[in-house]
């Protein structure tokens, strides 16, 4: 297979997320896509009529300054490929970045895409870039999605070396796992490389293109399992030594030396952690061959996070914290107290001296004055203490008003109300029908014009527990935090909408609401909810969970009938 230059194809075929400016001008090796992606199968559906097939359908007449359905539009475009174009769009009615795969209607991958599209966007994992609509309209096909502006290519974050144990821990153990809950549900990647993996600032991990890129490219496989779990073994290779485990260079990165096969990592670079050496080459499907021991091979997602969290757990490398400077000693350890600076004597007069103290009171008197006075002054100063303490509490007590006295007699003080920082947001959904899981992310943007809407209901304000018990968001702060309040802004007013807040323990959309603690409720018509905690309690994840929903009529977004959509949520300590 030919080799192309192409602006980073191995960005913009997953989902366009990030600028390509990073990858701009590389060499990439197509061969890379069918090379060795299911332990040695090849792309079955890489065949010449395909492609034959998919170039004659080529992309509409498309530029930036198009609008699709009137709401997005195309700024740059990223890709094109096979018969398909991605670009770099604005939805301009939530005013935000989004990315779009576009296909003729008649290309003869586009009804996989919009299949692969919907069965995604409808697992709404956080951990995977969310698709936001998958639509068919004017002979076109398009697929919108999520787009991170503050995430780096994981082929960006490797061109600077590899990665430290405890960031290759992460990220075989954040990607093993989403891929585990993927193939629950019937979902494969079959196109995981160091371009479909994104890391944000917090240091978490999103997966894009889930099915999508692989409907794209027309990829499909006998062994969807072992693929992925192959890919991601090549992405821990990659991680721990900077190369790329095949005998090709993919990705901006060298491959190994001809005709030598696999290369266990810590036999490639020196320092690398045995134990994520060894889970590599296990994910890669060597049999496990290593040259400490012999373990078995890892053929799913769900076996290679097992055998992740069976590891010891690596910790991240402490913080070095600079040296402090050697102590110094002061001039009266040195013996200087009693000598005048030299910089103050003036030339021509004499040194004044010192006077000499006079020696202790040696005696058997002199000893028993010494403890008199010091058992006076000390009577002295706790007397002083007392009536000056008694003082200020008084005046205190003066202006405190009728009633507010505390057993101390001063007014309590309340403790100054701290806000805690979101680090990511998912929707909750324990009946399995979602909203709008894309978007969550925007209830904590700090922008009130961007929020996450729900469907409109027939029965309400109340839900109906046997339709639908209730819509919601989980937040992770990061940490366990002390939580005392939550303030919740509201799109649609009137009666009535309620809230409550429960203690979750993870981001799942599925977990039951009978194994979380609940922490408070509220009711308003308004279009902020403020929920305060009767005693404060610490949490990592928190659940806003809404059960009634004021009547709004039809507007641009959905139809009439009981709805509501959260605009900025916020938690205080």
């Amino acid at each position: 297979m030919a080799e192309r230059s192409t602006a980073a194809v191995d960005v913009a075929d997953t989902s366009g997320e990030e600028p390509l400016t990073a990858q701009a001008g590389q060499a990439t090796d197509d061969g890379a896509e069918a090379e060795k992606v299911s332990g040695g199968e090849k792309d079955t559906a890489r065949t010449d009529a395909t492609r034959a097939t998919a170039a004659e359908s080529q992309p509409p007449e498309l530029h930036s300054g198009h609008k699709l359905a009137r709401r997005y539009r195309l700024e740059e475009c990223v890709t094109r490929l096979d018969g398909f174009s991605s670009w770099r769009a604005v939805d301009e009615k939530l005013r935000r970045a989004v990315g779009v795969h576009i296909l003729p209607a008649d290309h003869p991958r586009a009804r996989p895409v919009l299949s692969a599209a919907r069965s995604s966007a409808l697992l709404g994992d956080p951990r995977f870039v969310q698709v936001l609509d998958a639509v068919e309209e004017n002979d076109v096909v398009y697929v919108v999605h999520e787009w991170l502006p503050d995430a780096i290519e994981l082929t960006t974050v490797l061109a600077g070396g590899p990665l430290e144990p405890h960031d290759a821990y992460q990220l075989v153990n954040q990607v093993s796992q989403a891929m585990a809950a993927a193939h629950r549900e019937g979902l494969a990647h079959l196109r995981i490389t160091p371009g479909s993996v994104l890391r944000t600032e917090s240091g978490q991990y999103r997966i894009r293109g889930l099915a999508v890129m692989a409907a794209l490219r027309g990829i499909t496989c006998d062994h969807p399992q072992r693929t992925d779990t192959e890919a991601i073994g090549a992405l821990l290779y990659a991680a721990l030594t900077q190369r790329w485990p095949y005998e090709n260079d993919a990705h901006g990165l060298t491959g190994l030396p001809k005709g030598v096969g696999l290369i266990a990592p810590d036999q490639v670079r020196a320092g690398v952690h045995r134990g994520l050496s060894e889970l590599a080459m296990r994910a890669l499907v060597n049999d496990g061959a290593t040259a400490s021991r012999q373990e078995q091979p890892c053929t799913t997602p769900e076996e290679l996070a097992k055998a992740v969290a069976a590891m010891p757990r690596i910790r991240p490398p402490e913080t070095s914290f600079s040296t402090p400077p050697p102590y110094q000693r002061t001039g009266y350890q040195q013996g200087t107290y009693r000598q005048q600076p030299a910089h103050n004597r003036q030339p021509g007069r004499p040194t004044q001296a010192i006077p000499t103290p006079p020696p202790p009171l040696q005696s058997r008197t002199g000893k028993a004055l010494k403890w008199s006075v010091s058992a006076l002054l000390i009577a002295a100063l706790g007397l002083g203490s007392w009536q000056l303490a008694d003082t200020l509490l008084k005046m205190e007590g003066d202006q405190d008003e009728p009633g507010s006295s505390q057993t101390t007699g001063g007014k309590a003080k309340n403790p100054v109300a701290k806000p805690i920082k979101i680090e990511r947001a998912a929707e909750y959904y324990p009946d399995g029908k979602p909203q709008h899981p894309g978007q969550a992310q925007d209830t904590y943007d700090k922008d009130p014009g961007t929020y996450w809407r729900s469907r409109s209901f027939l029965q309400g304000p109340d839900l109906n527990p046997s339709f639908k018990q209730g819509v919601g968001l989980i937040y992770d702060l990061g940490s366990k935090e002390r939580i005392s309040s939550a303030s919740v802004g509201l799109h649609y007013s009137g009666p009535h909408t309620t809230v409550t807040l429960y203690a979750a323990n993870s981001l799942s959309p599925s977990e039951p609401l009978s194994s979380m603690q609940e922490l408070g409720t509220a009711q308003t018509s308004g279009t902020t909810v403020e929920i305060r905690l009767k005693k404060p309690a610490k949490a990592q994840y928190v659940l806003v969970w809404i059960t009634a929903m004021p009547y709004s009529p039809k507007d641009e977004f959905s139809d009439p009938g009981y709805k509501q959509a959260v605009t900025e949520v916020s938690f205080t300590g």
